[in-house]
């Protein structure tokens, strides 16, 4: 009987887990793959949501804890989060010792995951490879297709940019992206089964949602860190004027999100918003469900540019963030200035749902990904193609 190819996937932060669950659940049961799983970074973290108890709720058995987040949220502490990073995964690696190991999409912990597994001479499958984004987060994720063997794209102008850049088109597959499947997951069964206030508490006022409501989801730009707590400010007096009750989670650990926190206690604590609360996370699942049940979403997340284009739902995307990502007509991009969110949460969210496209998947990516990496040769050299 033939040994099972052992898979490590490395979940360094929230979003993380929703870009590649049903991809671990294809890998579990796959007969052919053994999953080794390693939940680091902010993803072990109470206050960005503890990712990790949904991913053991999920029944993912853990192989490996990292913990590397620096508190500091500042350009430095990024720096040394990814050194540390780099140095306690080449440790967990040379333990478990992978068949391939998988990084995800462009956040920089992930390049430290890249990193160590291509000095140790492990083959790296890189998951969201060749899309542009409007930050640091671009260089991260283009340093990633360089250093990885197999990559896993999530469109079709995403799979031509990763052969631009020299990558061996025997081994650059377009598999859509598995937050997708759970997207479809979502539209199989969309009501909503649970009271969000209760399953999750959080914080603020508890608004009435039969009426309506919008989701906020605001990060930190890594390259416009400084002006986080001005973004944020801009953001939240549009969202309590428009009246809408709004379900609002907390930003992801990037330099800037010490502003963007602060920016939402301090206006907390003097503004009256009774018609906003404050969530740090919730399921993948329960997330997508009440996103495709409310208004629409607001800031800069990529779940309103990527699952939203699927589901239809309409977006205020604003600022910079996701300058240059694939969008649907779903999307309205607005700056950082309260009266232009405002006049489009108020136009926008009147229009209704959009016809749901299928840019970044069709709801079947992670099987697909599972049964590639069972039969891919794995090779620690590449062969480019400039």
């Amino acid at each position: 009987m033939a040994q099972k190819r052992k898979v490590c996937v490395v979940i360094t932060a929230r979003p993380s887990y929703s870009r590649i669950k049903t991809a671990l659940e294809a890998i579990k049961a796959h007969p052919d793959l053994e999953l080794q799983l390693v939940v680091a970074g902010s993803a072990l973290l109470d206050r960005y949501g503890s990712a990790i108890n949904y991913i053991q709720a999920d029944g993912f058995e853990i192989t490996a804890r990292v913990y590397m987040v620096l508190e500091g949220e500042i350009l430095t502490a990024m720096a040394k989060t990814t050194g540390l990073g780099l140095i306690e995964l080449a440790t967990v690696f040379d333990n478990i010792a992978p068949d391939v190991v998988v990084t995800i999409a462009d956040r920089y912990e992930t390049i430290a995951t890249a990193i160590a597994a291509s000095y140790m001479n492990i083959p790296v499958a890189h998951v969201q490879g060749g899309e542009v984004t409007g930050s640091i987060d671009e260089k991260v994720r283009h340093a990633n297709t360089k250093l990885s063997n197999i990559h896993f794209v999530s469109s079709e102008r995403a799979h031509q940019r990763v052969l631009r850049l020299g990558e061996d088109p025997d081994f650059v597959f377009l598999t859509g992206c598995p937050s997708i499947d759970l997207a479809a997951e979502v539209l199989k069964k969309p009501e909503i089964s649970f009271n969000p206030y209760e399953k999750y508490g959080g914080v603020g006022g508890s608004p009435e949602l039969s009426d309506g409501y919008m989701i906020v989801m605001q990060h930190p730009v890594t390259t416009e860190q400084d002006v986080a707590r001005t973004h944020i400010i801009e953001t939240l007096y549009a969202v309590r004027d428009s009246g809408l009750p709004a379900l609002w989670f907390w930003p992801n650990v990037d330099a800037g999100s010490d502003g963007t926190s602060t920016g939402i206690r301090v206006f907390r604590e003097h503004q009256s918003a009774s018609n906003i609360h404050f969530f740090k996370n919730m399921d993948p699942i329960d997330f997508l469900n009440i996103l495709y049940n409310s208004n629409g979403i607001v800031g800069n997340s990529s779940a309103g540019i990527r699952e939203c284009a699927f589901l239809g739902v309409p977006t205020v995307n604003i600022g910079s963030r996701q300058a240059g990502r694939e969008r649907g007509k779903n999307v309205v991009d607005v700056g950082y200035d309260r009266k232009e969110i405002l006049s489009a949460i108020n136009t926008h969210f009147s229009d209704g749902k959009t016809p749901g496209v299928n840019i970044y998947g069709d709801g079947k990516s992670g099987s697909r990904i599972a049964d590639i990496l069972a039969k891919v040769d794995l090779v620690v050299e590449k062969r480019l193609t400039y």
